[in-house]
Formats: structure tokens, sequence, C-alpha cells
């Protein structure tokens, strides 16, 4: 089967595409001919998910058709047509863990459910379990206009919040104000927190998510309400360090929480899924939130899908598409 492989080399990651041996579901797997795979930028950036060692099956996420189950599997039976997280999601066939698998709703296209799984339950994570963000709340997204800045943004919006986001594209922000934004700060510097406490009659924001990194960690710090709570969930401005203005954080009662999946058990990844889909699947399902696909590549296009990513060219998610 045809399949593409990472590798950490030098300061960069290396994709390459070979033949590859169809992979046997081992027990709670199941094996998935896939249709749709989305891109994730930590795993394809310099500096992030991709360290050193042997080249592994690429891509963390998909959709497609189950072909075989593993060793005490009961179900979803072959036919059914599931996404989920799932390692080695750009190649024809790619095993699941059961318990991340959910059925595909009728109201999505097969490369959209591909776009969900990793970066919605980044943000139910991120909102729901640990942000406990509520209805009438300010939501502040620094970098709205990545994959997980406009789910973080339609997710607030489904739950009734109010959201404010920065963006250095003036264009990106109009089209994220037609998706439901209530506030559009243009700017890539740590100059926000002024427009933020403007826009939230001095207040501030209930919960941050910062998606840019230690750049502008001090400027989240100062544009969050009482006892708000900021999320980090990227740093791809990769500055890696911030000061903390601990007479904020001790004065607010202010919480500081990351969202990484890096170093979780596969049962610590599982154990949310049942949650997301009680709580968040169902606005997916029933077109309140609408997952926004930027571009869709075929297969042979990976480098190009890269390069649209890394250019920053994107609003919200990239797709490969494995088959028809």
């Amino acid at each position: 089967m045809k399949q593409y492989t990472i590798r950490a080399e030098g300061d960069g990651v290396v994709l390459e595409r070979r033949e590859a041996p169809v992979p046997e579901p081992g027990p709670g797997q199941l094996l998935v001919k896939m249709s749709a795979a989305g891109l994730n930028r930590g795993e394809l950036i310099s500096g992030g998910l991709v360290k050193g060692g042997a080249a592994r099956p690429a891509g963390l996420e998909g959709a497609g058709e189950v072909v075989a189950l593993g060793p005490g599997v009961a179900g979803p039976a072959p036919g059914s047509i599931v996404m989920g997280r799932c390692a080695g999601a750009f190649a024809e066939l790619a095993v699941m863990d059961v318990r991340e698998a959910m059925p595909v709703p009728p109201t999505l296209a097969i490369e959209t459910a591909a776009s969900v799984p990793l970066v919605f339950l980044v943000v139910h994570d991120m909102l729901v379990a640990q942000g406990r963000l509520r209805s009438g709340e300010w939501l502040l997204v620094c970098g709205a206009s990545s994959g997980v800045g406009v789910a973080a943004m339609q997710a607030a919006k489904a739950f009734g919040a109010r959201v404010i986001g920065t963006s250095g594209s003036a264009a990106k922000l109009a089209r994220l104000r037609g998706l439901g934004l209530d506030v559009g700060i243009e700017t890539r510097a740590p100059t926000f927190a002024a427009a933020v406490l403007e826009a939230t009659a001095g207040r501030g924001a209930d919960l941050v998510v910062n998606a840019v990194g230690g750049s502008v960690f001090a400027e989240c710090v100062r544009s969050m309400a009482f006892e708000a709570r900021l999320a980090t969930v990227g740093y791809v401005d990769r500055v890696l360090g911030a000061e903390i203005d601990l007479q904020a954080l001790h004065a607010k009662r202010l919480t500081l929480f990351g969202v990484s999946n890096k170093l979780r058990s596969a049962e610590q990844r599982a154990a949310g899924v049942p949650a997301f889909r009680a709580e968040l699947l169902p606005a997916i399902a029933d077109g309140r939130i609408r997952p926004l696909v930027d571009r869709v590549f075929a297969f042979d296009e990976l480098d190009a899908a890269r390069a649209h990513m890394e250019e920053n060219r994107h609003l919200g998610k990239i797709v490969l598409r494995v088959a028809d």
C-alpha cells in the first residue's frame, strides 16, 4: 500500500512516500481504509512533535471505511464509516484504536470528517474539560485563523460565548466575522490587551486560548478577567519561554493550563472521547458547528499541502484526500 513516513532531519522534518505492508489490527484496533486525513501543524513543522529517530508513519487523524476488526473487537462492523485520531493516517490503510473511532455524521463530507477528530477533541479539552467556558463569557483566541483557532471560535459560539480573535491578516478576520467572530484585532504583535479590555467593558477575557506561543504570553495575562483561565495550545512563534506576572496571577486568581496529548497514554487520550461525543459532536452533526476546511489536496500533493500550511495561507484545516 502507499504510505507517507516522517522523520526529523536537522532543524526540519522530512516526508517520504513509500510502499508499505498492510498493517494488521491488534486487540482493541480497527483496520480502516482511509479516504482522507487532516494535516496538523504540530506534526509537520520543525520543532514540533517529530523528534530524532527512525522514520515513522505520518498523519494523526482521518476518516474512512472499517475493513477489519482486531481480536476481541465487536464493532463497528466492517463497512462502517468512521473518523478518529490514529497514527499513520497518510496511508491507504491505517489502524485506529476502537475507543477513538466515531461514526461520521451523514451531514459531513468525508474530507470534512477527516478534519474533525484531533482539533475538535483538543477544543473540547480546552474549552469544556479544562476551560469551563460558559454562555455569556468572553473567549480570546490568539491566532484565530489557525485550525484550532477557528474550531475554538465555532465551538464557543455554539456554547453561547462571545469571541475575540487576533490575526495578522485583515482578510482572514473579515472571513471569521462572517463565521461569528464578535471582535477581530488585526495584529502580529503583543499589543492587544487594551483592545480586549475595551471590547469587554474593562472586564477582560474569561478564557484565553494562546495558539501563538511565548511572545504573546504576557499580553494574554494582561487581557484576562478575574478568575480567568489561560490555555496554551501551541507555539508557532518558536518562543518557549515567557515571564509570568505573579501579582496578576495571585490577585486575579488566574488559572494557567496546557493542552497537549504529547505525554498522555492511549488510555488517557481515549478517556476524553465519550464526553466529546456527548457534548460537542452533536453540534457538529446538526450543523450548529460547520468545520471549516480551507483546501483539499490530492495524495500526491502532500508537499504542496505542507507548504500551504507553512506559509500560513490557510484559514481553518487542510486535508489530504487519500482515496475517492
